[in-house]
Parts: structure tokens; C-alpha cells; sequence
């Protein structure tokens, strides 16, 4: 497979990340598809729940229960719709080991009040913004032609999901702290996909 293009580079690029996704994460997924089939189920399950764990964290936060709700429900839908497509080519759920992305993400955020609700939305948003931006990458490249359909057919959900984590925050906090805060993490997350894990995985 030959580079990506300057010009698709760009369309792929979301102004929250700090760097965009290798050629080489490309290629590995490419060459695995299944794997990384399975584990995207895996992250769309994980995402609901991150999803539900924010919203009874912050049971009495105004606007959190009424956003997020409709957010863990839609994340189980794509779960669904990813489990259909393994179950259709004979495949279903295996245990996969986790690469280091979405633990040491975690890490970053504080334990105290109120930085732990502004470092967990900006998190929860940076890793649905890698999520859209390598499913772009997948919807256009890959040649399997179900599972780019796949994938361009969550783009605009994925896209909503990280824009409301980012929203949701930005409502919340002052924007120069905003501003600073996200760009410490986005810095980590970038620094954290910087090395690829030798196993394909949606954030490896």
C-alpha cells in the first residue's frame, strides 16, 4: 500500500489531536482486520460504560445525565452492529490483550475536584476524536468494502461523540484552562501513540 496522500492526510486531521495517526497503524490494520474487528467491539462496549460511569459520577451535574444517556445508548448500538458483522464471518468475542493507550490516558487524570471532571471530558473526548479520525482512515482505505461501509457509516456519530465530551467541558471550565489543559493531553495521548503496539488494536 503506498503513503497516504497529503491531501487525505489532511481531511482526516482533527484540530484536537496533537499529531495524526502513522501509515504504519494503517497498514497493520489493514493486514488484520478481524483483530481489529474485535477489538473496536471491545472499545465500543468500554465507551458506553465509560459513558455510564461519568454520568452517575456526576449524578447531579445539570445537562450530564440528559448528554450522556443518549450517548451510551448509541455507543451499545454500534457494539451491536460490530458483534453482527463478526458473528456473520464466523467470529465473536475473544479476550484481547489491551495496548497501553487507553491505561496510561488514564493516568493523566486527576484524582481531586474539579480537575478530575475536566481531565475525564477531555480524555473521554481525545480518544472518540482518534476513534473518527482512524475510522476515516479505514472507511477510506480499506479493501474490504464491508467494512469500510462500516466505518464511514459511524463517522458522523463518532464525530458527535467527541464534540459533546469537548462541549460539555468547555461549558464547565474557564477557557484558558480549558485551552492549556487540553492541549497537556492531547500532547500525552500523541506521545502515547507515538511507538506502535506490536499487536493491531483500533488504538494501538
Amino acid at each position: 500500500m503506498s503513503a497516504l496522500s497529503g491531501n487525505n492526510r489532511f481531511n482526516a486531521r482533527i484540530k484536537w489531536l496533537a499529531t495524526a495517526t502513522s501509515d504504519a497503524w494503517l497498514q497493520q490494520a489493514i493486514e488484520n482486520p478481524i483483530e481489529v474487528l474485535i477489538d473496536h467491539a471491545h472499545c465500543e462496549r468500554k465507551a458506553a460504560g465509560a459513558a455510564v460511569q461519568m454520568m452517575f459520577r456526576y449524578l447531579c451535574e445539570p445537562g450530564f445525565a440528559e448528554a450522556l444517556s443518549p450517548l451510551a445508548r448509541e455507543e451499545l448500538e454500534h457494539f451491536e452492529k460490530v458483534l453482527a458483522i463478526l458473528k456473520s464471518r464466523g467470529h465473536y468475542l475473544q479476550a484481547l490483550p489491551a495496548p497501553p493507550y487507553g491505561s496510561a490516558l488514564a493516568k493523566k487524570i486527576r484524582r481531586s475536584e474539579p480537575g478530575r471532571m475536566l481531565d475525564s471530558l477531555l480524555v473521554a473526548g481525545l480518544i472518540e476524536a482518534r476513534s473518527h479520525e482512524r475510522m476515516f482512515l479505514l472507511a477510506s482505505y480499506s479493501p474490504d468494502h464491508e467494512l469500510a461501509k462500516l466505518y464511514r457509516e459511524l463517522l458522523e456519530s463518532e464525530a458527535r461523540h467527541f464534540q459533546l465530551y469537548l462541549k460539555l467541558a468547555q461549558e464547565r471550565f474557564d477557557k484558558d484552562l480549558f485551552t492549556l489543559r487540553l492541549k497537556e493531553l492531547a500532547d500525552a495521548e500523541a506521545d502515547i501513540i507515538s511507538v506502535l503496539h506490536p499487536e493491531p488494536r483500533m488504538h494501538s
